[in-house]
């Protein structure tokens, strides 16, 4: 754990250890030099504690990028509540874990502000909200913007025409095939915005009930152990980060990926292999830039939903951008998405 804090160029982890339950939470913040530390809060069991902490700070840096990206006024921070099990809890457990992390925020003093991510949701919000007034994203009922996946799939959907439009001289979908990794909150909805498109959608997902469901649809389904080397004009990864690596990539069988999940390379190398294969990928930390616009747009921001609508539609233009300056400089759009993030944060 200390050489991996050594390594980490972000500026704080704070860390507290539920005694009850023996769950460990991090809060890591990567930058607050754009303003204080925001971003979601993962629940899930880890091997190891330092997987949980890893996880952490990863995701941590990249909201740093994506707030960057966006140009929204917020630092990068990520969340982790690290289970002893993999069963998620339930209940009035849950509502009391859920409180003890918020007091453990609430005694940052506002470093960092909660939003939600993998298992936890509006409704979790509402529940830390309770004790510390450091959260985004609760229900409308309770005041807030409520569930971030619609607007998620928006930005996505923008990234993915943009990127169509970069590759094939045509952002029209109908044209196109888009096979759909995880059909959860956000792949759902991408899923639906898609089928509005006229596009042709193929879909894989873990969960065989949402497979069934739909294939019910209409929609063409794969397994998920074939998905990643499934022939389609473009791969949108919605599920779990680093499927984009060394193994699948000899594997792929796209033009584009563009998707809605985060951390989708497992390491930047991964970026140039794919620039080798000639494989446009679209970097995650924009185009799913749609979620923090939505909740700090509407809560902090106040946006109207016509100013929302504009700014999401604007990760279709940061997208295409960074393609366009990948090639100017002949480098993978990771590393073109970073130098443009890093400037801003820089001249902050």
């Amino acid at each position: 754990m200390e050489d991996l804090l050594a390594k980490w160029d972000g500026e704080s982890v704070s860390m507290h250890r539920d005694r009850e339950t023996d769950t460990w939470m991090f809060i890591c913040v990567h930058s607050t030099r754009l303003g204080s530390a925001a971003g979601g809060t993962r629940m899930k069991h880890y091997p190891r504690i330092v997987d949980a902490l890893a996880d952490g700070m990863r995701l941590a840096e990249a909201m740093s990028l994506k707030f960057a990206s966006v140009e929204f006024p917020h630092g990068g921070g990520k969340a982790v509540i690290a289970l002893p099990t993999p069963e998620i809890p339930k209940g009035e457990a849950r509502r009391r874990l859920l409180r003890e992390y918020g007091a453990f925020i609430n005694s940052l003093g506002g470093l960092y502000s909660a939003a939600p991510d993998m298992n936890t949701s509006a409704l979790d919000m509402d529940v830390i909200a309770e004790v510390t007034p450091y959260v985004f994203c609760r229900t409308e009922a309770a005041g807030g913007s409520g569930d971030t996946a619609p607007d998620t799939a928006v930005g996505v959907l923008h990234g993915i025409r943009a990127a169509c439009r970069y590759v094939f001289d045509s952002d029209d979908l109908s044209r196109r095939s888009i096979l759909v990794q995880g059909a959860g909150g956000v792949g759902g909805h991408l899923i639906d915005l898609l089928m509005e498109a006229d596009a042709t959608v193929i879909a894989t997902d873990v969960d065989a009930q949402r497979l069934a469901i739909l294939r019910e649809k209409g929609i063409q389904v794969v397994p998920p152990d074939s998905a990643l080397g499934t022939e389609c004009d473009v791969l949108a990864p919605c599920a779990v980060g680093g499927i984009i690596n060394r193994r699948s990539i000899p594997t792929l069988r796209c033009r584009v990926i563009a998707g809605g999940a985060n951390n989708q390379l497992e390491t930047a190398e991964d970026a140039d292999r794919l620039r080798e294969r000639g494989i446009v990928y679209a970097p995650d930390f924009v185009i799913n830039a749609g979620g923090v616009l939505h909740g700090g747009g509407l809560e902090e921001q106040h946006w109207t939903r016509e100013v929302l609508d504009a700014r999401l539609a604007a990760v279709g233009d940061a997208v295409y951008g960074i393609l366009q300056r990948a090639e100017r400089d002949g480098t993978s759009t990771d590393a073109a998405a970073r130098r443009i993030a890093i400037a801003r944060i820089d001249a902050s």
